[in-house]
């Protein structure tokens, strides 16, 4: 399975501007921090990531930096594909413990692609990071290469199982290097904590992984 072992960036690259704090009666994210700001809860299993205008709220409670709008940046594409793999087990996938977590990995990645979607909405920035010339995304935080996936696809049985588990393990590791990075450098409350519900999430399924992929 080397070949599709991918070197993983342990830190997104930064390529945002500076980004200002959002002003007292602008739009805030519907959101619960860890701190017990006054922001009103949010479930980001839901994927209920819609903005509200909220005039008693403190400016602060809903502010951002540059980290936290390049980890939703970079976190939905990489989403995107995690649900993409995962979907494709449906019809190719024999082992009923990947069929199992493929489908626990939809359920989950894909609310938090539109809770993220809402941030970047609500913060006035793009949904999609701006593509430097050249650059290659294949093998960048553990996405896989449009190669990757067509083999991934053409497989069935055993082989996808194989194939799905050890992708799926590379593809976590970079998401999790992502996460732990806004855990480090984000401001927002929501995002922060969305990172660390990924870290802990996608640790524990990369063991499992591994387990499917030592039984196989």
């Amino acid at each position: 399975m080397t070949a599709f072992t991918h070197a993983l960036r342990r830190k997104p690259v930064r390529r945002m501007a500076a980004v200002g704090i959002v002003a007292a009666g602008a739009l805030v994210l519907s959101a619960c921090s860890d701190n017990g700001d006054d922001m009103s809860g949010m479930d980001h299993g839901s994927g209920n990531s819609s903005a509200k205008a909220t005039a008693t709220a403190p400016a602060e409670s809903g502010s951002f930096n540059d980290a936290d709008v390049t980890f939703a940046q970079m976190m939905i594409p990489h989403h995107e594909q995690a649900v993409e793999m995962a979907r494709l087990a449906d019809g190719r996938a024999s082992d009923s413990e990947v069929k199992d977590l493929a489908s626990k990995i939809e359920a989950a990645q894909g609310p938090e692609i539109k809770t993220m979607t809402g941030w970047l909405t609500a913060w006035n920035k793009p949904t999609a990071m701006e593509s430097m010339p050249g650059m290659d995304h294949s093998g960048m935080n553990g996405m896989m290469s449009d190669g990757d996936m067509k083999e991934l696809k053409a497989m069935k049985g055993t082989e996808f199982d194989k194939m799905f588990a050890q992708m799926m393990i590379d593809h976590h590791n970079g998401a999790i290097s992502m996460a732990k990075t806004e855990q480090t450098d984000g401001k927002n409350a929501d995002a922060k904590k969305m990172a660390g519900g990924i870290v802990t999430s996608q640790s524990a399924e990369v063991k499992q992984l591994q387990s499917i992929l030592d039984r196989l």
